[in-house]
């Protein structure tokens, strides 16, 4: 048997047939524009993602999602902690359906942090295929440190991309002026450096008494920087008596001149001494020659600290393989959610800055952005303030007291944190809000399947289109007999009536031109039906019970179960 290289673990194999739920609109949690095209689903993630499988399949320009870490913290909305296997369970399923949604130009972006970063990267280079990676990009989200990290204060996360195909990908670029932002900045053998402040102290306690340590001569010569050794540096301040020795100080001066050196001290005028910006030990020596000017001034020298830019002071139209920017904080996250709700609403949500990056990096407008972990919703709000189209699918109740509340502000116009004020967001957009449909069927008093009581005729005829794979004519469109069609010569039609002889004939003579077909699906039918070539019948829920996994809500843990043989009956 041929091998290959790939990740395994327990459950790998184990297959989940899932049920294509139909999507039922709650128009009274509908918001603004519900022509628009966005959508909201509150159900399970996967069910959900199933559900749009049919209508969407290749047609998602950019996905983001932010799963759970699988940390072993514990969190209010999500269990956090699952093991190793049961987390990749929890998300292959998810991947390779989120695979099918995207454009062939499309990519989808992940948040993880090192607990399951590998593991992650591997099952995506098994899903998306490895030639379709595209980055794995730190991403500094805690400025203030993570001090509950093992031995190191964590700072980051990362940001997994990767392409539906790499060779159609084309990100956008950053929406700035490369050439005005160099040339303000000089460059040396290290890199590029402003001229900063001066190298003595200008502040609150900047004389030399306020810090002895960081007094010191400095000397130059041919443009080289140097000071005093250790030995002479501590004899320059006695430390007992708390005084310093001015004598031995300009002895020494004359020593270093006799050699031709150039004395500089961070003196104010020729009567008072201060101090310098940094202390006196050997990182601080060793930078003189590297992180300090020289002025050459009318009277003598002034020395100044070189600036070196940070991550998001240089910020390119290519985007670095290092994501960072201040205001990816997630303390910037809290912050927005903060004010809108005026208490901690989530942890750890997603800022907007660093979503709108990926937004509009991955994506232009119009777009389908999709996150199926919307969890806080901010990639919905973003993808409406960047006129995206966008669908979110949340699993949890908060997705009716929280997120749905977070976006309707956004609509309104009375979000204004975030990237509202950098955007000019006004107000508008709208959203259909939809829940999951019941499973097409339910276990009875005696454990066996029957058609849910709950589906009325049109659910029932949506649920068999889409398990079937045949697109749904809405009343008005239809003819009363083609309910659903896969092409435009092959149709669909549902009954709870009984079929016989006289309703085929109807069908074929009234209903069908000769190179049309239809798939009849019938709670019953006469055992002795004389069917032509072009017309099938089935009977429901017989013909459908193997083709799915039913009446399960909730895939959060990979449990499955086979369906028997015996468990089929008709409520007839």
């Amino acid at each position: 048997m041929t091998q290959k290289l790939e990740l395994t673990w327990v459950g790998k194999n184990n297959r989940i047939r899932l049920e294509p739920r139909i999507l039922v609109e709650d128009k009274e949690k509908s918001y603004g524009d519900t022509e628009s095209g966005n959508m909201l689903i509150h159900g399970d993630n996967l069910l959900a993602l199933k559900a749009l499988e049919q209508d969407y399949t290749g047609k998602i320009k950019c996905i983001y999602i932010d799963p759970p870490y699988n940390t072993g913290n514990a969190f209010e909305h999500y269990d956090d902690g699952l093991e190793h296997s049961e987390w990749l369970n929890l998300m292959k399923p998810r991947l390779e359906i989120l695979r099918r949604l995207l454009r062939d130009d499309g990519s989808i972006w992940i948040s993880i942090d090192d607990t399951e970063q590998a593991y992650l990267n591997v099952l995506c280079s098994e899903i998306f295929w490895r030639m379709n990676f595209v980055a794995c990009l730190p991403t500094i989200m805690n400025l203030k440190w993570n001090q509950d990290q093992f031995w190191f204060a964590g700072t980051h996360e990362y940001t997994l991309v990767f392409a539906k195909n790499k060779s159609l990908l084309r990100l956008n670029s950053f929406n700035i002026n490369e050439d005005d932002l160099i040339d303000s900045w000089f460059e040396d053998d290290i890199w590029l450096f402003k001229l900063w402040a001066p190298m003595r102290a200008t502040w609150e306690e900047s004389n030399r008494d306020d810090r002895p340590f960081m007094f010191y001569p400095i000397f130059i010569k041919n443009q080289e920087i140097i000071t005093v050794k250790e030995d002479e540096f501590v004899k320059i301040y006695d430390k007992k008596e708390k005084i310093f020795n001015d004598d031995y100080l300009n002895e020494l001066i004359k020593e270093y001149e006799v050699k031709w050196y150039s004395t500089i001290l961070p003196m104010v005028d020729k009567n008072k001494y201060w101090r310098w910006r940094w202390w006196y030990n050997p990182e601080n020596i060793s930078r003189l020659n590297y992180d300090v000017i020289i002025k050459n001034t009318k009277n003598w020298y002034s020395l100044y600290k070189k600036q070196r830019p940070e991550l998001w002071e240089l910020p390119s139209k290519k985007p670095k393989s290092i994501f960072y920017k201040p205001e990816y904080s997630s303390w910037n996250g809290t912050t927005q959610v903060k004010a809108i709700f005026w208490y901690k609403a989530f942890d750890y949500p997603k800022p907007e800055w660093l979503l709108k990056d990926i937004i509009e990096l991955a994506s232009n407008e119009e777009d389908i952005i999709l996150d199926s972990f919307l969890w806080s919703w901010t990639t919905a709000s973003v993808a409406q303030k960047l006129n995206r189209k966008y669908i979110g699918i949340e699993m949890w109740k908060h997705a009716y007291t929280l997120c749905k509340v977070r976006l309707d502000k956004v609509i309104d116009g009375t979000d204004t944190g975030g990237i509202t004020k950098a955007l000019n967001w006004q107000w508008g957009g709208g959203y259909k809000f939809y829940e999951l449909g019941p499973s097409l069927m339910q276990k009875d008093e005696r454990g066996r399947y029957i058609i849910n009581p709950e589906m009325d005729g049109e659910s029932l005829v949506k649920a068999l289109c889409k398990i079937e794979n045949f697109k749904y004519l809405p009343r008005g469109e239809s003819d009363f007999i083609k309910h659903g069609y896969s092409t435009e010569r092959d149709f669909l039609h549902v009954t709870t009536r009984h079929i016989d002889q006289e309703m085929i004939n109807s069908i074929q003579s009234k209903y069908l031109n000769s190179d049309e077909s239809i798939l009849i699906f019938a709670k019953s039918f006469s055992t002795d039906l004389r069917l032509p070539t072009n017309i099938q019948v089935k009977k429901i829920p017989t013909e459908i019970l193997r083709k799915c996994e039913y009446a399960k809500d909730n895939y959060s843990l990979p449990v499955l179960s086979d369906i028997e043989e015996d468990d089929v009956i008709s409520n007839s």
